[in-house]
């Protein structure tokens, strides 16, 4: 593992301890949950998806 895998997987690990923990303090119900879960998994993945083809055009 380089640096900058390492980097990556600390990014990944605390983007996602900050949606679960904003998920979980609103208390909310499961199928609310879900949605907003999906939601940032959306979100996530469309800059994931900007980021990469950003990277192959440049």
């Amino acid at each position: 593992m380089t640096m900058e895998t390492g980097a990556d997987m600390l990014w990944f690990a605390m983007a996602l301890t900050l949606v679960v923990s904003a998920l979980v303090a609103r208390q909310l119900k499961l199928a609310d949950w879900l949605k907003m879960g999906l939601a940032w998994l959306a979100i996530f993945a469309l800059v994931f998806i900007v980021i990469r083809t950003w990277q192959l055009v440049a």
